[in-house]
Parts: C-alpha cells; structure tokens; sequence
C-alpha cells in the first residue's frame, strides 16, 4: 500500500506536469491549485516538498498564475467566468 507521503508527493507532480499542459489559463489554475493542496498535506505531514522553492516559483511563473497558493476548495471558478464571457 503507498504511503499519504508517496501518494501526496505523486500526484503534486501529476498535477504540475498536467498545469505545464493545460490548455486554457481555467485549466492550469485548477491544477496549480491542486498542487497547492497536496503540497499543503506534505507539509502538515512534515514531509519535504517534490520540488526545490526556485523549480516551483519558476514553473508558476512559467504558467502565469498568479495565485497558486489558494485552496483549490476555495475555487469559486471566476477564471472560467471570465473566459467565457
């Protein structure tokens, strides 16, 4: 059985390697924001980040996101409101 420490450090780098992906700005925030969340559980965990600060600040700059720290249960999807209207 993988472990939450193994779990939470795979699917933070699924999420960011789906963000590099991501096709509309809705898309990447709502994976940035996932990120954001299983690194919130690592830390709660004690465990160490998947990514260095500087690889991490440089992919969300890379991505153009300008809130990655916000909860993804906070998402009250104002960038697809946007991209729609």
């Amino acid at each position: 059985m993988e472990t939450d420490i193994r779990y939470y450090r795979r699917r933070a780098c699924e999420e960011m390697s789906a963000a590099s992906r991501a096709v509309t700005p809705a898309a990447r925030e709502r994976r940035l924001q996932l990120v954001g969340l299983y690194l919130d559980h690592l830390k709660a965990l004690n465990a160490p980040s998947p990514f260095e600060e500087r690889q991490f600040a440089g992919m969300i700059d890379m991505l153009g996101s300008k809130s990655p720290a916000q909860s993804a249960f906070g998402w009250t999807g104002t960038a697809a409101k946007t991209e729609r209207a």
